[in-house]
């Protein structure tokens, strides 16, 4: 492996580990824009999916006793039932249209909810849409590894605390990405290489996490939100300019 593959490998996990860390989300959103540019998607991907489950999982034990567990478990369920449809449909999507669709959702989103000076607490449809919402991001986690951005969104829009929203996106995103990755294994999908690539980007994971989610701890709830709707917007700009650049 050339040294410019191992300085963007590390810095990607850094990056990822970092975001993880600091939103409970975002590592593929850090770290795919870094690894593309020296591994193929095929690689990348499934790499994204382990370094997600391995960031969430070393951040979990200082942010546990935070999480309001009654508000995630809808999510859970409808994730764990949207993530094989989501995985069937890998074949028959349009990435293009995917992208597009998906990126301007996001964007419209983001912005009204940023503009927005009035705290939103919508109460509507309960735990069944929680569980709804859950499904929908199972179903895109399958598909694309985009799990986050409907319950991130959804959760914003609840009006929950910075750390019952934190709550949702961590334990979902690590839930659905890790039976995204349990399925893609099973299905042949995951080749060994990316054993060793996982390997290597471990540290850079770890310690970018760590130093997430101690930023995360000295955020107020504005802050916090302010973070995670910018985070979004990049989001949905990357996947808009992505779907445009792919016609």
């Amino acid at each position: 492996m050339e040294t410019l593959t191992y300085v963007l490998l590390l810095f990607g996990a850094l990056a990822g580990g970092f975001v993880s860390g600091l939103a409970g989300f975002g590592t593929a959103l850090m770290a795919l824009g870094i690894w593309l540019y020296v591994l193929p998607p095929s690689l990348a991907v499934p790499l994204v999916l382990i370094c997600s489950v391995i960031a969430q999982t070393s951040t979990l034990p200082s942010m546990w006793k935070s999480f309001d567990l009654s508000l995630v478990w809808p999510f859970l369920i409808g994730g764990l039932i949207g993530v094989p449809l989501g995985t069937m449909m890998v074949a028959s999507a349009d990435p293009k249209v995917f992208k597009l669709s998906v990126g301007v959702l996001i964007l419209i989103f983001s912005s009204a909810l940023y503009l927005n000076k009035r705290p939103l607490a919508v109460k509507f449809g309960g735990r069944i849409a929680d569980g709804a919402i859950g499904f929908a991001g199972g179903i895109l986690g399958g598909l694309a590894g985009l799990s986050g951005p409907l319950p991130i969104l959804w959760a914003n829009i609840r009006g929950w605390n910075k750390h019952e929203r934190r709550g949702i996106f961590q334990l979902f995103n690590f839930t659905v990405l890790a039976a995204a990755l349990v399925l893609q294994t099973a299905s042949g999908l995951v080749a060994f290489k990316v054993v060793w690539l996982a390997a290597v980007a471990f540290p850079g994971t770890l310690i970018g996490a760590w130093a997430g989610a101690r930023v995360y701890h000295a955020l107020n709830d504005k802050h916090f939100g302010d973070v995670v709707l910018g985070l979004l917007f990049l989001s949905g700009l990357t996947l808009v300019w992505n779907s445009i650049g792919a016609i």
